[in-house]
């Protein structure tokens, strides 16, 4: 048995009501180091919900008390709060939402400080972050692993998803999925090119952003090009298990992109573009297809929709289900301690 504080992000609640990756991979993390029997204690919000003993820095995220500012003060405050606690524990595990800050502290804590970060840094971020060489990071894809050149890697672990609760759909409709940010680098006019290629109609699921009533709204006409909403839990476990197919067509290389795993484990096939870590976590030709160009994904669509959705589910259960995720981290932990 460890004593573990994992450290999550202060922006809103563990796990998010709405969309928010970090904070729904942190809440697995947790929450299956506990089954394990370890004391565990999180760092995060008082709106959050954890088997773990809860620790809040603040009442309400910083997105939902707009008063709480700078935002990188309350995550700053909420980190110190663990380490000055480092006695109290064998390990503290930092989820960087932005940054990691916590690098500030690895050699002022008594206590080993392990750090995630959940995007793709820049040469000129992993040239600050190597003023501190012998922190240890744990990379969540092989892509963002060569990102972290001259860092200390002690592993790559692929982030999990709830299989239990992301379920499939008894009777798929006919539409194609888009969820994520509205933002250029996710792809959504490609998407939308996709679907008005292929003829099918298109659902876009995320909340609304200055991008989205700029660009992205004069496209939806709300017949072929249907905008969805901002999804909870349980209304994105339906929008996603009735697709035939999930459109991930990035622009931008991403670390991992949870939103396949999620649709993959709802028994849906995706069609992405080979960006970042698609080619880790699409098994081409089992659980979805992978193509250089939207013109390649576009004449591809017909043999993603053929995939057996049995076979996705079963396969996204396999390797994206968290007790795999957990006992990475439990491994990685116990020789920090060691060491």
């Amino acid at each position: 048995m460890m004593r573990i504080a994992v450290v999550g992000p202060v922006a809103q609640s563990i796990p998010p009501a709405r969309s928010g990756s970090v904070e729904s991979v942190t809440a697995l993390l947790t929450d299956g180091l506990v089954a394990r029997g370890h004391d565990v204690t999180l760092f995060a919000t008082g709106s959050s919900t954890t088997t773990a003993k809860l620790h809040a820095t603040f009442p309400r995220g910083y997105h939902e008390d707009l008063d709480l500012w700078p935002w990188e003060l309350c995550e700053l405050l909420n980190l110190a709060a663990a380490v000055e606690r480092a006695a109290d524990f064998d390990v503290i595990h930092y989820q960087a939402e932005y940054a990691p800050i916590a690098l500030a502290f690895t050699r002022l804590s008594p206590t080993p400080v392990v750090v995630t970060v959940h995007h793709a840094p820049t040469p000129s971020e992993v040239a600050l972050w190597s003023r501190y060489p012998e922190a240890p990071f744990i990379a969540v894809s092989k892509a963002q692993r060569e990102l972290l050149t001259g860092l200390e890697v002690v592993r790559t672990i692929h982030h999990a998803v709830d299989t239990r609760r992301l379920v499939p759909h008894p009777r798929p409709a006919d539409y194609l999925a888009f969820l994520g940010r509205f933002t250029e680098g996710k792809g959504v006019l490609e998407a939308i090119d996709i679907a008005r290629r292929t003829g099918m109609r298109l659902l876009l699921a995320a909340a609304k952003t200055a991008y989205y009533a700029d660009v992205v709204a004069p496209l939806v006409d709300g017949t072929q090009v249907v905008y969805a909403g901002e999804l909870g839990l349980t209304d994105k476990i339906s929008f996603l298990g009735q697709a035939r197919a999930l459109l991930y067509p990035v622009q931008a290389g991403e670390p991992f992109g949870l939103v396949l795993a999620e649709a993959m484990a709802c028994g849906t096939p995706v069609a992405a573009l080979r960006r970042g870590a698609v080619d880790e976590i699409v098994d081409d030709g089992l659980t979805g297809g992978a193509f250089d160009t939207v013109n390649d994904l576009v004449d591809g669509i017909p043999s993603v929709l053929a995939l057996d959705r049995a076979r996705v589910r079963a396969r996204a259960v396999e390797r994206f289900g968290p007790d795999r995720m957990v006992e990475a981290h439990v491994d990685v932990y116990a020789r920090l301690v060691k060491d």
